[in-house]
């Protein structure tokens, strides 16, 4: 069971999504800029895109915290996260939205992103092939 009251849960539960949507947006970040380096090296310069990886992670964070969603133990009992289980309209659509843009967005654009960059190399390597 959870051992501790229930601000050091909702601390737990916000460090737990601060981070895990840090290092999942910062993949998409990486991916995204591994494409832009490779497919369109023009626009490989990205100099404030950690900030807005930490801000983007906040926002989302910040959230239940705002009553957007909520924090809570886990059904388990033995850590916190997220309240998975919606009790109203609000939690509700903040579950969606995270599903949406912090799990479908972030995996589409590193899928993307992989896939032009092993499209470019093929097409690169058949131009060299035929000089």
């Amino acid at each position: 069971r959870w051992l501790f009251n229930r601000a050091v849960c909702t601390l737990y539960a916000f460090c737990g999504v601060l981070f895990g949507l840090c290092s999942l947006t910062s993949l998409t970040v990486l991916s995204t800029v591994c494409c832009l380096k490779v497919c369109y090296p023009v626009y490989g310069r990205c100099s404030v895109l950690l900030l807005c990886v930490w801000a983007y992670a906040l926002m989302f964070a910040t959230a239940p915290l705002a009553e957007w969603g909520s924090y809570g133990p886990e059904p388990y009992g033995t850590a916190c996260c997220i309240t998975w289980k919606a009790s109203n309209r609000e939690a509700t659509l903040y579950i969606l939205a995270l599903v949406i843009f912090c799990y479908l967005l972030p995996c589409l654009l590193i899928l993307v992103s992989y896939s032009l960059i092993l499209w470019t190399v093929r097409v690169s390597r058949r131009a060299v092939r035929q000089h």
